[in-house]
Formats: C-alpha cells, sequence, structure tokens
C-alpha cells in the first residue's frame, strides 16, 4: 500500500478517486439498507409485500427506513483497517492482514458491547461511533471467525466449508488500493477473506469482487474488470465455480429482457459466487442506479448482500453523484461514511503530508492510532 507519488494525483484525480470512494462506501451500504427488510422472504412474498412491481423503494427495517446492517458496518472497518495499516508501516511493521484482522476484532466488540468504551485508547474514532454498536442480524461465520484474537490464515482458515457471501460484501474496499497492482488486491481480500469464510469459492469470489472494484475505481469499463478478474483469477486453485458464475453472467447479459427469474437463476443456493454474479449482471442492465440496485433486491436469495455487492460496483463505476439522492438523505450512518470515505482518499492521495519519518499530524494519529 505504498504511497503514490504526489505528481500522479492531481487536484482532478484525488476529486474523482474521492468521488468513487464515496460512490462505493455509500452505494454498498445504500444497496444494503434496500435489500435487508426483504432478506428471507421469497420473490412471491416480497410482492405480496410490496406490490406487484416488488420493492422499489427503502422500507421500514430495524425500527426506520435506510437502516443498514452488519454488513455495512464491517465494509466500514475494512476502510479503517486500511487505513491503520497505512499509518503503521511507518513504524515498520507491515503486515495488512494483521491489521484488518484487528479492525474487525473492534467490530467485534461492537456487537457484545453496550458502547464505545473510553478506556480503549487506541480503538481510534470509528469504533467510538455509537451507532455502530447495534447488532444487525450478523453472520454467524463473522461472529465465529472474530470471536478470538486467532487469525484465520489460507494455511488455517476459519469455517473452511463456509461458502456465504459475506466476506465478499465487505471487501470492496480492497478494491479501492488504486495504486496496488490487481493480483495484489486479489491476494489481500483473499487473505482477509479467509479469516472467516475459509472455502475457496467464497474468498475467491471476495478476492474477484475487489478486483472488479478496483479496474473500476482506476476508470475501466465494468465488462473489462470482469475480464481482468477472470484473467487473475485463472491461476487460483479452486477458482472454476467462481470463473464460471462470472462468465454466466456474462451470457445472461444477452439473454433479453433482465428479469427477476434470471437473477435467482444467477444467485443459486445463495452462496458466494451466485451473489457475485448477480451483482456483475445487474450492475450491467440496470438502466440506472436504482433500476439495478431494484433489480438485484428482488428475488428470493440474500436480497442485502446482493444489493451492497452491486451497490458498490456501481458506486466504483459512476461516483457518489450518480446514486438516488431521496435514498442516501435517509441513509443510516451517512456523516460517518462521508467522514471515513474522505479520511481514506486522503490517506491514499496524500499520505505523505499527513505522517511520516518528518513529523506526523497529531490529530489524524489520534483518529487512526499506530497501536
Amino acid at each position: 500500500m505504498g504511497a503514490t507519488a504526489g505528481a500522479v494525483w492531481g487536484r482532478a484525480e484525488q476529486q474523482d478517486f474521492r468521488s468513487r470512494v464515496r460512490g462505493t462506501l455509500l452505494g454498498a451500504a445504500v444497496g444494503d439498507a434496500l435489500g435487508a427488510p426483504v432478506d428471507g422472504l421469497t420473490l412471491e412474498g416480497i410482492r405480496e409485500a410490496h406490490g406487484v412491481e416488488g420493492l422499489v423503494d427503502l422500507a421500514f427495517g430495524h425500527g426506520r427506513r435506510g437502516a443498514v446492517t452488519h454488513l455495512t458496518q464491517l465494509t466500514l472497518f475494512t476502510l479503517d483497517g486500511l487505513i491503520r495499516a497505512q499509518v503503521r508501516r511507518d513504524t515498520g511493521a507491515w503486515h495488512p492482514p494483521t491489521d484488518l484482522h484487528r479492525a474487525y476484532r473492534r467490530w467485534a466488540a461492537t456487537q457484545s458491547d453496550w458502547g464505545p468504551d473510553e478506556r480503549r485508547k487506541d480503538d481510534g474514532w470509528l469504533a467510538r461511533e455509537e451507532w455502530l454498536y447495534a447488532r444487525r442480524d450478523p453472520a454467524r461465520s463473522c461472529l465465529i471467525g472474530f470471536g478470538d484474537d486467532i487469525m484465520g490464515t489460507l494455511d488455517a482458515p476459519k469455517s473452511p466449508a463456509e461458502l456465504g457471501p459475506e466476506a465478499a460484501a465487505r471487501s470492496a474496499p480492497f478494491g479501492l488500493l488504486v495504486g496496488w497492482e490487481p493480483q495484489l488486491v486479489m491476494q489481500l481480500a483473499v487473505e482477509c477473506a479467509a479469516q472467516t469464510h475459509g472455502h475457496p469459492t467464497a474468498y475467491l469470489a471476495a478476492g474477484a469482487y475487489a478486483v472488479i472494484v478496483h479496474a473500476l475505481a482506476r476508470g475501466e469499463s465494468l465488462d473489462g474488470a470482469v475480464q481482468r478478474a477472470l484473467a487473475i483469477l485463472a491461476a487460483r486453485p479452486g477458482q472454476q465455480p467462481v470463473a464460471d458464475a462470472l462468465q454466466h453472467a456474462l451470457g445472461a447479459v444477452r439473454q433479453g429482457m433482465p428479469t427477476p427469474g434470471r437473477v435467482e437463476e444467477l444467485a443459486g443456493d445463495g452462496t458466494a459466487e451466485g451473489l457475485l454474479a448477480v451483482a456483475v449482471y445487474c450492475a450491467l442492465v440496470g438502466e440506472d442506479i436504482r433500476h439495478g440496485l431494484c433489480l438485484a433486491v428482488n428475488q428470493s436469495g440474500p436480497s442485502g448482500v446482493a444489493g451492497a455487492l452491486t451497490g458498490g460496483l456501481l458506486g466504483a463505476l459512476h461516483g457518489e453523484t450518480a446514486l438516488p439522492p431521496a435514498w442516501l438523505a435517509e441513509l443510516e450512518g451517512r456523516p460517518t461514511m462521508l467522514a471515513l470515505a474522505d479520511d481514506f482518499a486522503m490517506e491514499m492521495t496524500q499520505g505523505p503530508a499527513l505522517h511520516g519519518p518528518g513529523g506526523s499530524a497529531p490529530g489524524w494519529l489520534a483518529r487512526y492510532p499506530r497501536a
């Protein structure tokens, strides 16, 4: 995660990057908030509850419209962990998976504690955001994976039979490491996914998703981004189910008007590769972001994950200003997300001005402690 040379980051480039970071984070959160209230419902159940067109607007969930789930919570802590890894590099310590595991352990504390613990001086600012202490249907695999100090690795992953899509749904921030080579982006996403989802299909889906976001954040087309992910996947053992799912998504684009039935076929059993295929398909065929997200969530599988994955792709592709403003206005935690996204963009483009051998900004180290 080396700092990109300052000359590369002109003002226009910095503004474009910040818009894509904001778009990725807010898009994933909006998709999560849209789909979560209908998680577990069949398509028929969704239509019965929301009308013949299905869900076309934010619905009530967790006591309000626009509420997010643990998927968004973990995505925020992914960004936090990536910033902390960059800051800690000044000390000579450089192992991002460990920094991400520490960040995810801070999330795990929010799922058991009543609220922020001021005695934990090394938590940084994100873990002190009280709204994040709401327990929002955390996946059992995530609670198990981050339930102790033992970090899952590719050699000894946590939950080695886990095929769920939750690790992929927190992996968009890895794709925002635009100064990295895509192979390294995949490697980091895969290593961090294995901390909770140890089956190759699950962690390779997370890696592929991160690579697609990475290409989009660099300004490539979605089709080109998927081709890049397929090329990098090819060398990975166990990649065939993920590659097949991506190819299936691309093929479905040519099969006529999009329908919920086609989305359900792509989703399959609701495992990681199927939800990745849904996200790619809906992002490709959606007339706009609202249509793409509604297409993703109106199906019988995990609607929140489908919305989050699709929203992350569309946000990275189009930037924050393309997101539906009425949905953003009701999105839970938006001020926190904007602050974190802007901090991430600033760290990636101007990190040496914030910390380094020549001195560090005290306010920055208070937000993102090196410990």
